[in-house]
């Protein structure tokens, strides 16, 4: 008769790393947030009452944007004049300008020009 104990956790040491798992998992999870203005970048403006063309967008563009992005003075490789270029950039111009704000770097676009702005590029960048 074998009187020798059978262990039930050979390893203990791999035993420990579950309850040191739970805690990382836990704590990763409890440090989740969102920021609203990146999750709904439109920022409630409603685009029935705004008149978006791309002939205010392009006012907007030579008076704001093309001091820097212009066939003179390409910043970043970005060229901003015509309807095509504006448009190819239409989701970059969204993040920089209204989602991040980080365009102008002269200082940010007034309510009115991102309503402009986010409702021209939400109904498909129109070229009218």
């Amino acid at each position: 008769m074998n009187t020798k104990r059978k262990n039930f956790l050979p390893n203990r040491k791999g035993w420990l790393i579950l309850p040191v798992l739970t805690v990382m998992a836990t704590v990763i999870t409890g440090c989740y947030y969102d920021k609203a203005e990146l999750l709904y970048p439109d920022g409630g403006v409603d685009c029935s009452a705004v008149q978006a063309t791309y002939t205010k967008v392009q006012t907007i563009m030579a008076a704001k944007c093309n001091g820097c992005h212009s066939a003179r003075n390409a910043a970043g490789g970005t060229v901003l004049e015509t309807y095509d270029q504006v448009k190819s950039k239409a989701g970059r111009i969204r993040q920089r300008s209204i989602v991040e704000k980080t365009m102008p770097p002269a200082g940010p676009l007034s309510s009115e020009e991102i309503a402009i702005l986010e409702c021209w590029i939400s109904s498909g960048a129109p070229n009218n």
